[in-house]
């Protein structure tokens, strides 16, 4: 055989093997036997052929790949949640994207992802980011909806936008596979047509890391079978009750403590449901706990045997736009024992998500090796920025002051031992956030402007203004006095140039671009957006992702003295990264909004703004 007969097999061998693995694209017509149709109609709206109601594809495997319809919504402000279901492995598991056009321009959760286990759509236990997202619907238009689905993360396009309205890291049930299906109500008030999908096993998603514990989770539990509700005394101990022989099962918590019960058991009727949820609360003294705790619907709390609280949470429970989403909104105080401690709930589910979480209040994380030298409370006025003089041995703390009228905010003096050595160093400035120094010059961050300051005098010099600025928030200045100012809001970083400030880049890669530091010859980011530290080429502006987070505001950065990157996540978080991208955790302080803060390396020690709490903190850390 010569070579050219070898070369046209392998040749017919690769295009085989790339139709396997990109299989073709699918249209499929409403009216075909693929389709079942649970109670849908096809019918024609705007000039096409659509479908209302509910139907799935028969016998398909879909694991990774495109999905993709046209949906149009009629507008009449009718409550209707038509979306897309994917993987369904059984009528009652699956994924499902929806949208609530009646929420559109208005609430930041027009668009939901929820997983569905054991027939429970618990959209209200999954909320906020990777959950729910902004979007604009028309009305009486057709929309087109392109999701992208592999390994556990998904992404929804409309229409011809390049960038993803909705980003989905993490799907619940994992990698999975089954079904394709199309859900609206039978109201006439959603639509679908040009169905169509391609198993696609080549699309690429930016690996993201788990999201770590919340520090005080109570993440060992217990949970019982089902019971009506109209069988259960929700005020009384069960021990107090006749409810049979109680079967308990261990039971595991998402990395924000919620245990979505809907994993383990499904609804046994039209009454609601109930069940039990215990742990063990060790203390080695006796003391007071704050419980911080929540619940989808109603809950009662039960400290060894003794009732400590009743709530009731539903959908619509407190006024008609209440959605009674789950999160960690309600606390009460345990007077624990020394030793163990059991605490016991009674969980019910009316509609909408079946779940619960609970943490230690005032639980924190601290490395070894890291100490608290000082607190500073109640006495600054929103601690926005820190920055430490060497030269006057002073620290500059910035006073954002939100709830003051503009031109009311300060900038504090501050010593190193915690103590305020003046409060209102200097005045008049407009919600100031960011700082840095060059040459005895304090360069601050105002809303429209850069502040210039004499260090010696304090004197205002100069007030540099920002082309058209929406959010700017921090400065960074290298060693030949070049300065870049990040602008939050508007996705973009300035620099100074001709004793003026221009855009310098914007764009999506730098979108809610936070925290600024200079580092050798490249400015280091915090980009909010997609939860990242990342690296620009001052020369040639090249942009290099150092690192990934699961989630969280980035906020301040520094540089140690071993060339790594300490940074501030404003959950109340301070992470080492390492230059080849490696996360080690500092602190973790909950309730504490770690702002914009300072490492001074001479001291080994890290000067921590706590925004909503007006508080400021030092810790000590060894090298």
């Amino acid at each position: 055989m010569d070579h050219r007969k070898i070369f046209q097999i392998i040749l017919i061998l690769v295009l085989l093997f790339s139709i396997e693995v990109s299989a073709q694209e699918e249209f499929i017509d409403f009216e075909s036997d693929l389709w079942e149709r649970q109670g849908a109609e096809i019918i024609q709206f705007l000039g096409r052929k659509s479908l209302i109601g509910s139907a799935s594809l028969k016998d398909l495997e879909f694991e990774n790949g495109i999905i993709e319809v046209d949906i149009a919504v009629t507008g009449q402000k009718a409550r209707t949640y038509p979306g897309i279901l994917f993987r369904i492995q059984s009528p009652g598991n699956y994924e499902r994207v929806y949208i609530r056009p009646h929420r559109a321009s208005l609430y930041p959760d027009a668009i939901q992802y929820v997983p569905c286990f054991n027939g429970i759509d618990g959209w209200q236990l999954y909320n906020g980011e990777n959950y729910t997202s902004a979007v604009d619907i028309p009305d009486n238009q057709w929309v087109h909806f392109k999701l992208e689905v592999a390994g556990s993360q998904a992404r929804l396009f409309i229409d011809d936008m390049d960038e993803p309205v909705f980003v989905m890291n993490y799907l619940k049930h994992g990698v999975s596979r089954g079904s394709i299906g199309l859900n609206s109500p039978r109201t006439r008030t959603a639509y679908f047509s040009n169905f169509k999908y391609k198993i696609d096993n080549t699309l690429k998603f930016t690996p993201i890391p788990e999201i770590e514990l919340h520090p005080g989770i109570i993440k060992n539990w217990q949970i019982s079978q089902p019971f009506p509700f109209s069988q259960v005394d929700l005020e009384k101990h069960p021990d107090e009750q006749e409810l049979g022989k109680i079967i308990w099962k261990q039971v595991n918590c998402e990395p924000n403590g919620m245990v979505d019960i809907s994993r383990y058991y499904g609804r046994t009727g039209r009454e609601y449901d109930c069940i039990l949820a215990k742990a063990t609360i060790h203390s080695d003294q006796e003391k007071v706990m704050q419980l911080q705790f929540g619940y989808s619907d109603l809950v009662t709390i039960f400290l060894n045997e003794k009732l400590i609280f009743l709530g009731s949470s539903p959908y619509q429970g407190r006024d008609p736009s209440f959605l009674g989403i789950i999160g960690y909104n309600d606390a009460v105080y345990l007077p624990l024992r020394e030793g163990e401690n059991e605490l016991l709930m009674w969980v019910v589910e009316a509609f909408g998500g079946w779940g619960f979480m609970a943490k230690d209040g005032n639980a924190s994380y601290v490395a070894e090796g890291f100490s608290q030298a000082w607190k500073i409370k109640k006495e600054l006025r929103m601690p926005e920025s820190a920055l430490y003089d060497k030269k006057r041995n002073i620290i500059y703390v910035t006073n954002f002051d939100r709830f003051s009228a503009p031109g009311n905010q300060f900038i504090s003096k501050v010593t190193l031992d915690g103590k305020i050595q003046q409060l209102k160093w200097i005045e008049t400035l407009s919600f100031p956030t960011g700082m840095a120094m060059f040459k005895d010059k304090l360069f601050v961050v105002e809303r429209r402007n850069v502040v210039e300051v004499d260090l010696e005098t304090g004197k205002i010099l100069n007030r540099h203004p920002l082309p058209q600025p929406m959010f700017p928030n921090d400065i960074a200045i290298d060693k030949s006095g070049n300065m870049f100012v990040s602008d939050s809001r508007k996705g973009a970083i300035y620099n100074f140039v001709n004793n003026k400030f221009e855009e310098w880049i914007k764009g999506t890669e730098v979108a809610d671009v936070n925290g600024l530091c200079v580092h050798e010859d490249k400015l280091i980011c915090g980009i909010t957006s997609d939860h990242s530290l990342k690296s620009v080429d001052l020369k040639t502006k090249a942009i290099t992702t150092i690192v990934r987070f699961g989630e969280g505001i980035m906020d301040g950065i520094k540089v140690d003295q071993h060339g790594n990157y300490l940074l501030s996540h404003f959950e109340g978080r301070i992470y080492r990264v390492t230059p080849e991208g490696q996360i080690i955790k500092l602190l973790y302080v909950q309730g504490t909004r770690c702002a914009d803060f300072d490492y001074i390396a001479e001291k080994s020690m890290l000067i921590i703004p706590a925004l909503e709490a007006n508080e400021m903190m030092a810790y000590k850390m060894e090298n």
